[in-house]
């Protein structure tokens, strides 16, 4: 069999020299500042950056590239917001509006299994009217066919914006005690069988575009606060950034630098530092606080990344995943959204910026498959999985039935130069006998 050469992305022949202060910072594993992000945003020469976010991509993940087997689940598009960038949205008796009751998500749950997935991603609209109790007994619903199937089927549910809205209507949210009520929600959530939390409902940080293109949506503090508490309670999360509408690059950066000094603080709370070493400082820290903690790189040559075998257990953000804008069918939709190459360059920047997040995803449903395979050159280990359902953006004119097959993520990372490697939502290795699989012990 012939194996292909891994292809690069050739380094320009004018090379920007302002890029070389940040090329040194890089090679050290340092972080770097705002204002050598807006010079990585703005510079003419973007294939210089791609080559830097390859390289610490390609240090913290030689060789490989990852996938999952997985299958979302939309709850409900039901929704009290109405976000102008967002065309999932329904109101209760709205033509096309839908909510889902418990025989129709334990179906989902059994085709996950059937299918052998190792994941299910749940998120749905704000519903005004659903009780409480619907999303602990989702959750318990879920368990017990992934139970009677001897499955280890995980599920990866709600966003910190969902969250704060079931704090509200468990009548547990209260302004002066806000992480009291989220940990609450939590809790139950996680004894029902909540696995961890996507990454989704961030946006962009920044009040001004909250304002205008998100009103009504909690802020970042709030979107913060959820992530942190989780992170308290053992549960590992993502994050993501919607990019390419209102915003500024400057406001990506800042977006970037509150998510950084938030994994600063939930890696020190485990005792983690990024040292080779780093099982010598596991246990529990306590008063961690914006000045307490120092930068925590991952990104030197000898630097280990967390990992769910941590003593801890988790606690951490696992992913970014930038989401380019698309305006099709939104109240923004005269807007153009980004370029490909601007989604090319904003993964490269996250990359780097975000030295501290062990995993960098190129969401192949809004970056397309074959974007996504030169996002793999510029900074990303990661393309998703499977899908199969998919409400919440369309891309060219796709349904929401939006699906691929392992074939083509697989074909997909070794035409980009990577071996694929099945992955659990906690990215440990998968091993797989058809559609029963385990968890690697390597």
């Amino acid at each position: 069999m012939t194996t292909l050469a891994s292809p690069t992305l050739a380094r320009s022949t004018k090379t920007d020299p302002g890029l070389e202060a940040i090329r040194a910072k890089i090679l050290a594993g340092q972080r770097l500042s705002l204002e050598e992000g807006e010079l990585l945003y703005s510079t003419p020469d973007v294939w210089s950056v791609c080559e830097l976010a390859s390289l610490v991509r390609d240090r913290m993940h030689p060789g490989v590239a990852y996938y999952n087997i997985n299958r979302h689940l939309n709850y409900s598009n039901v929704c009290a917001l109405s976000c102008k960038f967002c065309e999932f949205f329904r109101k209760k008796d709205e033509d096309g509006a839908y909510t889902r009751d418990l025989d129709y998500i334990r179906a989902e749950a059994q085709k996950a299994i059937d299918s052998g997935a190792t994941e299910m991603h749940i998120v749905g609209g704000l519903h005004p009217y659903l009780p409480w109790d619907y999303y602990p007994d989702m959750c318990r619903a879920i368990r017990e066919v992934v139970d009677k199937a001897g499955s280890e089927l995980h599920i990866k549910a709600f966003t910190a914006v969902e969250i704060v809205h079931l704090a509200k209507i468990a009548k547990k949210f209260k302004r002066d005690d806000r992480k009291a009520g989220i940990r609450w929600v939590l809790q139950e959530l996680k004894d029902a069988g909540l696995g961890s939390l996507p990454g989704g409902g961030a946006e962009v940080f920044d009040d001004r575009v909250h304002d205008e293109a998100f009103k009504g949506k909690i802020r970042h503090d709030a979107w913060l606060d959820v992530h942190t508490v989780a992170h308290e309670l053992g549960l590992n999360t993502n994050c993501t950034i919607l990019y390419g509408h209102i915003e500024q690059r400057k406001d990506r950066l800042v977006h970037m630098d509150m998510l950084r000094r938030a994994q600063d603080q939930a890696l020190a709370r485990l005792g983690y530092t990024g040292d080779p070493d780093w099982r010598k400082y596991s246990g529990e820290y306590e008063g961690i606080d914006d000045n307490s903690v120092d930068a925590i790189t991952l990104t030197r040559e000898d630097s280990k990344l967390p990992h769910p075998d941590m003593a801890s257990g988790g606690g951490y953000f696992q992913t970014i995943t930038p989401l380019p804008f698309f305006p099709d069918g939104s109240e923004l939709e005269n807007l153009y959204g980004p370029s490909g190459l601007e989604n090319l360059r904003t993964l490269a920047v996250a990359r780097l910026m975000l030295d501290n997040f062990p995993h960098t995803k190129a969401f192949w449903i809004m970056q397309t498959l074959a974007m996504s395979q030169l996002m793999l050159k510029a900074g990303a280990d990661d393309i998703d999985g499977t899908v199969v359902w998919y409400d919440i953006t369309k891309v060219g004119g796709q349904t929401t039935h939006q699906e691929t097959t392992v074939w083509d993520l697989e074909r997909a990372i070794r035409e980009a130069g990577y071996e694929p490697v099945e992955r659990d939502t906690l990215y440990r290795r998968v091993e797989r006998e058809g559609k029963a699989w385990r968890v690697s012990i390597r």
